[in-house]
């Protein structure tokens, strides 16, 4: 094998790697991207589901507020309710000794 022949090799075999090199290189660039396109998909949908743990947050407190006041009321009724009901267990009571003292006299 002359010298010239041996050139020709250690050329044709340096293009190889060159060209595998760059085709490693094309593909790594190419992974990034798809790995930066994943990280901004995930990144929206975190934000995305933030904004919806917030609403259902506030939601939760709306609720829990309407229900507190909804029972506040509720005890006031019952009281307001309990005493009318004691006003008048004593007005018939009242009622039933008096009629009882003119039937005995």
């Amino acid at each position: 094998m002359t010298i010239e022949e041996r050139f020709e090799r250690i050329e044709h075999f340096t293009l190889g790697l060159s060209e595998e090199r760059r085709k490693d290189r094309e593909e790594a660039r190419q992974l990034w991207r798809e790995t930066q396109r994943h990280l901004n998909d995930a990144s929206l949908k975190i934000n995305d589901l933030t904004l919806k743990i917030a609403d259902t947050n506030d939601a939760i407190t709306r609720i829990g507020e309407e229900l507190r006041a909804a029972d506040q009321r509720l005890g006031e009724r019952i009281e307001a309710v309990d005493q009318a009901l004691g006003r008048r267990i004593e007005s018939l009571v009242s009622g039933i000794g008096e009629f009882i003292a003119t039937r005995k006299g």
